[in-house]
């Protein structure tokens, strides 16, 4: 159906098998390592959506076929998830039930909310299956834009688009010069959050203190404090804390000992991860937490290449699901996530783009002060899905 600049397709959105979204989780917490690795190459502060990357990428393999699809599917892990499009169709609509406000915590609330749209070349033909599976399991409408003759506007109606649903966090997801007279489509994914504490620091706690760096250099902090019952793990040389919010989703942060963070990076697999969340139990703990704001522009072109996905950006690449008018390759991919953490709870968000083209209380407590680089993850408890993945070398960074 066309309206204006906006095609629909006219498959209705398929009802979410609840087993799915589990399964949809478990490849995202594996994809999320893969691209943890790949991306935590500089000594910087980190923050990416292995959500968002993997619902982007999963909307790109409905239109693929062949080996190109392969590739996709090892990227995905959709060996581990079984039918993709069932499972992020489910995970998708399980998200969409947690924004709210929640009276029993105060009234506070939690905004949580998803997007996926295709943009597409004015006059070009797009397969049916493609357009019906981006809607059924994707709710993803097309935005009609004119790359070829008008790239400025398209650039433009992308990064409003994106920066309507990340509350002006990421005004310019697509930068000039990314888009060419070639670009057939792209497909981009959103997500935003902004979610309460159970219960808030008290700002009154929050304190300047040193925070050691990787290099051994210190710089000056705001640590939040608090002491109360946390969910809490110590095993060898970490620590992990569990930082509720309301309506069903928590940071863990994983604490290293000082000297062993990069021994951990090297360690860390899907089974550690999972192991030290589900160590986690409450007790009493007397922490002091870093507040912390920054932003990151990821280029996953290179990482995905890296770890298998060779044909998609290749002459070789077969999308002829998407279309068959043009031979389509993927041009590039890449994605842009902001994150804020204060006594209040945190605001994060992420927005990927797919770039496609034709070719031409307890008794016991323990103490924890978090003075030392550490990871993060954003987590909805009930499926596991990992929201948002990164890691602290520098709390005053940008």
């Amino acid at each position: 159906m066309i309206s204006g600049d906006v095609v629909s397709s006219s498959a209705s959105r398929v009802a979410a098998d609840p087993n799915a979204a589990k399964r949809a989780a478990t490849g995202i917490q594996a994809l999320a390592l893969d691209l943890y690795r790949e991306l935590a190459v500089e000594r910087t502060n980190l923050a990416f959506s292995p959500y968002s990357a993997a619902s982007a990428l999963a909307m790109t393999r409905v239109g693929a076929a062949g080996r190109t699809a392969q590739e996709m599917d090892q990227v995905l892990h959709a060996a581990q998830i079984g039918d993709v499009d069932a499972a992020f169709n489910a995970l998708d609509l399980a998200l969409a039930k947690r924004a709210g406000s929640y009276p029993s915590f105060g009234g506070a609330s939690l905004d949580l909310a998803t997007a996926n749209r295709l943009w597409a070349q004015r006059d070009f033909h797009f397969e049916n299956a493609f357009l019906d599976g981006l809607s059924a399991y994707y709710g993803a409408g097309v935005g009609v834009v004119d790359f070829v003759n008008a790239r400025d506007a398209a650039r433009g109606a992308i990064n409003k688009w994106v920066s309507d649903r990340t509350k002006a966090r990421i005004p310019e997801l697509v930068k000039d010069g990314i888009l060419d007279e070639l670009t057939r489509f792209v497909l981009t994914n959103a997500i935003y959050m902004k979610a309460q504490w159970t219960r808030p620091f008290p700002k009154t706690a929050t304190k300047a203190a040193p925070f050691r760096r990787l290099d051994g250099t210190e710089v000056s902090a705001q640590l939040m404090a608090d002491f109360k019952s946390f969910p809490y793990a110590k095993s060898g040389e970490i620590q992990a804390i569990g930082l509720p919010y309301v309506g069903g989703l928590s940071m863990v942060a994983i604490v290293p000992d000082a000297g062993t963070f990069a021994a951990f990076e090297r360690s860390m697999d899907a089974q550690r991860i999972s192991s030290i969340v589900d160590a986690l139990q409450f007790q009493a703990v007397d922490l002091r937490f870093p507040r912390f704001t920054f932003r990151t522009a990821a280029p996953l072109k290179p990482a995905l290449t890296h770890l298998g996905m060779r044909l998609a950006f290749t002459e070789a690449a077969d999308f002829s699901g998407i279309s068959r008018q043009e031979h389509l390759i993927l041009q590039n991919a890449l994605q842009e996530t902001f994150i804020a953490v204060d006594e209040e709870g945190t605001e994060a968000t992420a927005a990927t783009a797919f770039f496609g083209g034709a070719t031409g209380g307890p008794s016991q407590w323990v103490e924890l002060t978090v003075d030392r680089p550490f990871l993060f993850l954003v987590r909805d408890d009930e499926t596991g899905a990992i929201l948002f993945l990164g890691r602290v070398l520098d709390p005053t960074a940008g």
